[in-house]
């Protein structure tokens, strides 16, 4: 089991950057688990942000994006720390919303966008961009 949490979040302007921290201790080695980043906004659906992948995957720390944050943020991991990042660059205030920290063990096959395959997730941050 595994329980993220994460860090980072606050109010900015738009074209500032930001990195979120997600911490997540395990009794099981964290290069284990595929890591993703999800975000909500007021009242609207929880959606993908990025994701990174196990690295006993094919392409171990493979990383995959949603469309609009492709090119502005960054997912990356540091497996002896057990933490993951997202680097958010140029944010704007669409960006704004409360970003979650998921985890999964990795398995093959699994669809790294989709929230029902993540069987961890912490409280959230918020991450508020004006304009």
């Amino acid at each position: 089991q595994v329980q993220p949490v994460e860090s980072g979040g606050g109010l900015v302007q738009a074209g500032d950057s930001l990195r979120l921290s997600c911490a997540a201790a395990s009794g099981r080695s964290f290069s284990d688990y595929n890591m993703g980043w999800f975000r909500q906004a007021p009242g609207m659906e929880r959606e993908f942000v990025a994701a990174i992948s196990w690295t006993g995957d094919i392409d171990g720390g493979r990383t995959y994006y949603e469309g609009s944050v492709e090119g502005r943020f960054t997912i990356s991991r540091d497996n002896a720390k057990n933490i993951v990042y997202l680097q958010m660059n140029s944010l704007r205030p669409d960006d704004t919303a409360i970003y979650y920290c998921a985890a999964t063990v990795g398995r093959y096959g699994m669809s790294y966008a989709r929230s029902f395959e993540y069987n961890y997730w912490g409280q959230g941050t918020q991450v508020t961009v004006s304009s």
